[in-house]
């Protein structure tokens, strides 16, 4: 990443450059964004292939910046997503209370021009307010859904729907499955000890169009979880920790919406959600 200063925003003077030896180079860095969290400064940097499942995705570095240079003590490539498919992350810019308010596309560049849709090729996620924390003396973005996204809440219903949030509330070790008449279906499940979230989407539904799409992804949730926050739409599920501390967004292609769920080590809480 190089920076460059401006006074006129036509005359631009280079001030520095970062990335060599940081992170992941494995594929092409693109769609930066800088920003200002608290007392910390966040570099986005979205990365394709290269991503922790393949693919496309979104690394993270925290650091500081003087105006003319980032640096950082961080040592470990850190993903603002785990799932497969959250790619080219940007923010926008003098939201109102200072929020720093993120938008990724949904999709892989492995399989993006090939998955079963017409008239488009993957939505954009759910907007999600990021944040910094600290654990055991490492700097993590959070990510958690926008607030606004409560307002889409209408009735509890007792089965998932076509689009939906599944609230989950952590009690020992948990598996959620949701599926449908067809015996397709997504596992997530939540291991109390190892702190460890899953994703298996390899049975949601159509995945004959990629080799690289059926997939099981993962990530250890810092601190550990009590809750979950599960946004279903027709063709993607985004997992979140309800604080923000690890997510996974996944594409999925069930050929007819989950309509049956089975919990266990849990308590879930299903709102229907607005169209």
């Amino acid at each position: 990443m190089k920076i460059y200063s401006s006074n006129n925003l036509k005359d631009w003077k280079y001030e520095s450059s970062f990335g060599t030896g940081y992170g992941c180079h494995d594929g092409v860095w693109e769609c930066p964004d800088l920003v200002k969290i608290g007392n910390k400064w966040v570099l986005l940097c979205n990365i394709n292939p290269g991503g922790i499942y393949g693919g496309s995705a979104t690394q993270y570095f925290v650091g500081d910046f003087d105006g003319k240079r980032f640096t950082t003590n961080q040592k470990q490539t850190l993903w603002l997503d785990y799932g497969k498919d959250h790619y080219a992350t940007v923010t926008f810019s003098n939201a109102p209370q200072n929020r720093h308010i993120a938008l990724a596309w949904m999709s892989n560049w492995q399989y993006a021009n090939n998955v079963p849709t017409k008239q488009f090729r993957s939505a954009n996620s759910v907007p999600r307010d990021l944040g910094i924390f600290e654990a055991d003396g490492i700097y993590y973005c959070t990510s958690k859904p926008s607030p606004e996204l409560l307002k889409m809440r209408s009735s509890i219903v007792k089965n998932p729907t076509e689009i939906c949030e599944i609230v989950v509330d952590i009690k020992k070790d948990t598996k959620i499955t949701l599926s449908n008449t067809k015996n397709e279906y997504v596992t997530i499940s939540y291991d109390t000890k190892t702190q460890l979230l899953k994703f298996d989407r390899r049975h949601a539904g159509d995945n004959s169009f990629s080799s690289d799409f059926a997939a099981e992804t993962s990530v250890k949730v810092p601190n550990g979880s009590k809750q979950l926050r599960i946004f279903v739409d027709r063709c993607s599920i985004e997992l979140f920790d309800s604080q923000g501390k690890a997510v996974m967004t996944n594409l999925v292609f069930p050929s007819e919406s989950y309509s049956t769920i089975i919990a266990t080590g849990c308590k879930t809480t299903i709102y229907q959600l607005k169209k």
